[in-house]
């Protein structure tokens, strides 16, 4: 029977090469407080880019089954 390739010399710590990582605890997001002047000037930008995309959606080319 030929010799085992994983079994070499120098090898008798392959069990511990791919060990899980222990699982992490997921960090807390920082949270700042804003000025309501400042939450709305947000909320208008989002809705600026919402409606700009929703525009620039509607003059593309709908898709259209391909034909052989």
């Amino acid at each position: 029977m030929p010799p085992r390739f994983d079994a070499g010399p120098g090898m008798s710590d392959t069990n511990n090469t791919f060990k899980k990582a222990p699982k992490r605890k997921p960090t807390k997001g920082k949270s700042i407080s804003v000025s309501p002047e400042m939450r709305q000037a947000y909320a208008d930008l989002i809705q600026q880019r919402a409606d700009k995309e929703e525009i620039y959606g509607r003059h593309l080319p709908q898709d259209e089954p391909r034909r052989r």
